[in-house]
C-alpha cells in the first residue's frame, strides 16, 4: 500500500484521490441544487398560467404518481443495500442490488414517459402554456438525470465485471449512490410541490 493510502475506513475513502473525488462530487451536487432550485422557482412563478390548456388538476393522476414515487424511493433503498454489500466486499451482492435499482429506475422512467405522452394527447404540451412549459422542463430535467444515472450505473457494472472491487470501482459506485439519492430527494420535492399541490389547487 502506498504512502497515499489509508489503512482503514471504507474502501472508497482509502486513497487521497478517492477522498478528493468524493468531495468534488459533493460540490457538483451543490451546483445541481442551484439548477433545480432555479427550475422550482420558475415553476412556482408560472404556476396556474395554463392559458387555454388543461389545468394540472384535470390531468394529474394520484395513482400514477404514487407508483412512480414508490418505484424511485424503493430504488433509493436498494441502492443503499448495494453500497452496504460493497463495503462488505460482496461483488455479487453489489451487482445484484444495483441491477434491482436499475430495474426500478427504468420502471419509473416508463411511467414518466407514459405520463408525458398522456398529457400531450390531452393538449398539455411544452408549447401549450407557460405553466406546462415549466412543468415539462422541471420534470423532464429530473427524468433526464435519472436516465443518465441508469446509463452511468450500467457502465460501472461492466467495469465491475472486468476489474472487480477496487478502491477505484468502489469510489465510482459510492459517487453514483450519492447521485441517485440526490435524485430521490429532488423527486420528493416534485411530488409534493408539483403533483400534490397541482391536484388540489
Amino acid at each position: 500500500m502506498s504512502s497515499h493510502e489509508l489503512q482503514s475506513g471504507p474502501m472508497e475513502y482509502r486513497t487521497e484521490h478517492g477522498q478528493s473525488s468524493i468531495l468534488g462530487f459533493w460540490i457538483f451536487l451543490g451546483a445541481e441544487i442551484v439548477l433545480f432550485s432555479t427550475l422550482f422557482a420558475t415553476y412556482a412563478v408560472l404556476f396556474g398560467r395554463t392559458a387555454d390548456s388543461p389545468a394540472p388538476a384535470e390531468l394529474f393522476e394520484l395513482e400514477t404518481v404514487l407508483i412512480m414515487t414508490f418505484l424511485l424511493l424503493t430504488s433509493s433503498f436498494t441502492c443503499g443495500i448495494a453500497v452496504h454489500e460493497m463495503r462488505h466486499g460482496s461483488v455479487k451482492g453489489l451487482a445484484t442490488w444495483l441491477i434491482i435499482t436499475l430495474i426500478l429506475g427504468l420502471g419509473f422512467l416508463g411511467f414518466e414517459i407514459y405520463e408525458f405522452f398522456h398529457y400531450a394527447h390531452e393538449g398539455a404540451t411544452l408549447q401549450a402554456s407557460a405553466f406546462w412549459s415549466s412543468f415539462f422542463t422541471l420534470a423532464g430535467t429530473h427524468g433526464l438525470h435519472v436516465t443518465v444515472g441508469i446509463g452511468w450505473a450500467i457502465l460501472l457494472l461492466i467495469q465491475l465485471a472486468q476489474r472487480g472491487l477496487t478502491t477505484v470501482t468502489s469510489r465510482k459506485f459510492f459517487i453514483i449512490s450519492l447521485y441517485w439519492h440526490f435524485l430521490d430527494v429532488v423527486w420528493i420535492f416534485i411530488f409534493t410541490s408539483v403533483y400534490l399541490i397541482g391536484m388540489v389547487v
